[in-house]
């Protein structure tokens, strides 16, 4: 059996796969009159030892969201979460907990779903939801879809996926991230 590196927020070590401890999302970033979510699947582990969404240098997130909403990628963290704030932008992941063998999406095993379900209840603003990247979708799909549609049976709401701000999605250059997260903004305006 060959040991792994575990993605769980407490510092990489190497385990049994199915040895590998549970990972737990953090609390969404949103105010009460968001207008807009962006779904992520599961931070990574560079960023749950970070305690904070989107920490990995390389993951174009912040410097994306910087572009579209006019702030510096070089504000500390909770200005950058200040400002998501403001602009009406809420940040959450499908998945509430899960296991990870390293960093990539495709790794992740033992899904547990967030309640957006509720979350949405309770935002009544948000109209659009964004996932990064497809993980993030097919979580969606797979896990909590149903549940919007109950819960919320009259609210139309728009869903769409983006590319994947991840380091790990490098067939698309910035510029091609960039361009394709102008939804952002454009649902942000209407």
């Amino acid at each position: 059996m060959k040991p792994i590196e575990c993605a769980t927020g407490v510092g990489p070590f190497s385990v049994p796969a199915e040895e590998c401890p549970t990972a737990r999302c953090f609390s969404p970033i949103a105010s009460p009159d968001a207008r807009l979510l962006i779904l992520g699947s599961m931070p990574g582990p560079v960023a749950l030892n970070a305690g904070q969404y989107y920490a990995h240098p390389r993951n174009a997130f912040w410097r994306i969201m910087g572009e579209l909403l006019d702030f510096s990628q070089g504000l500390d963290y909770q200005a950058r979460v200040a400002q998501l704030r403001l602009a009406g932008v809420a940040v959450w992941d499908v998945l509430y907990s899960c296991r990870r063998q390293g960093a990539l999406d495709t790794a992740i095993d033992d899904e547990v779903a967030n309640d957006l379900a509720e979350f949405l209840v309770t935002h009544t603003a948000i109209g659009h939801v964004f996932f990064n990247g497809a993980k993030a979708e097919s979580c969606f799909r797979r896990h909590v879809r149903r549940h919007v549609t109950l819960a919320l049976p009259e609210r139309r709401i728009a869903f769409a996926r983006l590319p994947s701000t991840s380091p790990a999605h490098a067939r698309l250059s910035f510029e091609g991230k960039l361009d394709a997260w102008r939804a952002v903004t454009r649902a942000l305006a209407g």
